[in-house]
């Protein structure tokens, strides 16, 4: 019975044999899944990717050699040095007497000077921490300024 007749389709039924507001609904989970295991996605790495802020104390006591980290703290007055291409200089901790040296090569600041409050992406390698490249950045001190001053 397989002749060359019409074929016959129940109401709302396509020629692919689904209903097309089924066809939607199908489509629409798959997106909003598919959209929902993106996000996961980039909030696991934006979570994950970030490295972890420690003073010069906590590096000491808490660092890990091969594992980077950024490093916040005041460069110490006087330890500022220029040797080739880089620039060696120690961080403080802001509320111990404990410093780090710091080698550092990339663009360094405008603002970057002994006392200013500072931060870098560091990685442990013998007695001194390598400053990631252009990783350095500064606090701008006339930010708190004024607040300093009204005090």
């Amino acid at each position: 019975m397989s002749g060359g007749g019409p074929v016959r389709r129940r109401v709302g039924e396509s020629a692919s044999g689904m209903d097309p507001s089924r066809k939607r609904v199908i489509r629409l989970i798959v997106a909003l899944t598919a959209a929902l295991l993106l996000a996961a996605a980039l909030v696991y790495v934006s979570f994950s990717a970030g490295n972890k802020e420690l003073t010069a104390s906590q590096l000491l006591t808490q660092g890990r050699p091969g594992q980077t980290y950024e490093l916040a703290g005041t460069v110490v007055d006087g330890s500022v040095e220029h040797q080739g291409a880089a620039l060696l200089f120690r961080i403080r901790d802001p509320k111990l007497h404990m410093s780090v040296p710091v080698r550092y090569t990339g663009v360094v600041p405008d603002p970057f000077a002994a006392g200013r409050a500072v931060m870098v992406a560091v990685r442990e390698q013998g007695s001194t921490y390598i400053g990631q490249q252009n990783s350095l950045t500064t606090k701008c001190p006339s930010k708190y300024q004024a607040a300093a001053a009204s005090e």
